[in-house]
């Protein structure tokens, strides 16, 4: 008798990527947002969540697609990702903006928040890890989040995003609030230092804030990132106000003859030494609601090793090992390849 063998192909449900655009009703409008769900996304474990703000005049769809691309992360790290759609401001040409011009009530603080609540009813999300991220607008508007929703948003990150004057007024931290910065110092739409207009913090000034706001040192660590791309025209360096309460840490990189930009090695206009994808999702990810992650087991924790690298060797400009790591520049090797210029100033 011959046997027939059949073989049946199913879908395997538990391991396929989901990218939908929904929408939700908020404030008498029908609200957009696009939500990436990793491959790896498991209704029995908490996950944490990550929204990515475009900038002014911009859509989520050009933004998720052309410059924070994060769904190849998500699906490594597995995180929820939300691509909020701002709305058209009728004061401001109809462009699709966070913060509208006056007069007006609009306020999408409380538009984040629903989202917050909505897509928290469908998915298992980590309340302890909600993170926000935005450039340009969405930058600012990050730190509005982070100032008026702090009592949700863990921590959060702004690229070529300035703060308006009174920016902080309104500020209600209620717990060790992480944040990155990555500025241009040629950036001629929201100066490093707006001297001309008058209508901006300083960089600095932004810097100072969020360090004192979170009790960190006064002087940060300073570190020298490799020049990876030497036609790009800018370099980077990096500032870290550290030891914060809750171990917490406030971040700048700092590009030097950067413009408004998002830091891509694929960007063929901006900073091609980092990736700003990245170094978004490195920093925010080693934070919760009570700071940095394992703080409370240890004081002192290696933030190399948080992003998986392994500190092998640290050597002076002769190549020399070396222990004394205090104001002369070093170089540090780990076991990644990877290679950082830092000076540690007491």
């Amino acid at each position: 008798m011959k046997k027939l063998l059949l073989l049946l192909c199913l879908p395997y449900v538990g391991m396929s990527q989901q990218l939908t655009t929904e929408n939700v009703l908020y404030d008498g409008n029908n609200r957009e947002y696009i939500i990436y769900v990793p491959q790896n996304y498991s209704p029995s474990i908490s996950t944490p969540i990550l929204f990515a703000l475009h900038g002014g005049s911009g859509y989520a769809n050009d933004f998720m697609n052309y410059e924070a691309d994060f769904r190849s992360i998500s699906d490594t790290a597995g995180f929820i990702l939300v691509y909020p759609q701002a709305l058209e401001d009728p004061n401001d040409g109809n462009s699709t903006n966070w913060l509208h011009k006056e007069p007006t009530n609009h306020k999408d603080i409380f538009f984040i928040e629903t989202l917050i609540d909505t897509i928290s009813s469908e998915y298992n999300i980590d309340l302890n890890r909600i993170y926000a991220c935005g450039y340009s607008l969405g930058g600012m508007f990050s730190y509005e989040l982070a100032c008026q929703l702090n009592n949700k948003i863990t921590a959060i990150a702004s690229v070529a995003g300035a703060a308006f004057y009174g920016a902080f007024a309104n500020c209600n931290i209620t717990h060790p609030t992480a944040v990155l910065s990555i500025n241009g110092t040629d950036d001629d739409i929201h100066p490093y230092n707006d001297t001309i207009n008058g209508w901006y913090f300083s960089v600095a000034a932004i810097d100072s804030f969020w360090s004192y706001s979170n009790n960190t040192e006064v002087i940060p660590i300073i570190t020298q990132l490799p020049d990876l791309n030497t036609t790009d025209g800018s370099t980077v360096e990096r500032y870290s106000w550290q030891n914060g309460d809750g171990c917490v840490s406030v971040e700048e990189l700092k590009i030097i003859n950067g413009g408004h930009d998002w830091p891509s090695p694929l960007s063929s206009w901006g900073n091609q030494d980092i990736n700003a994808n990245v170094e978004l999702w490195n920093f925010l990810s080693k934070f919760d609601m009570t700071g940095l992650i394992g703080c409370n087991s240890t004081n002192v924790i290696d933030v190399d090793i948080v992003n998986s690298k392994i500190l092998i060797r640290t050597v002076d400009l002769l190549g020399r090992d070396s222990k004394d790591l205090n104001s002369k520049p070093l170089f540090y090797i780990y076991d990644d390849g990877t290679v950082e210029k830092k000076i540690i100033v007491e």
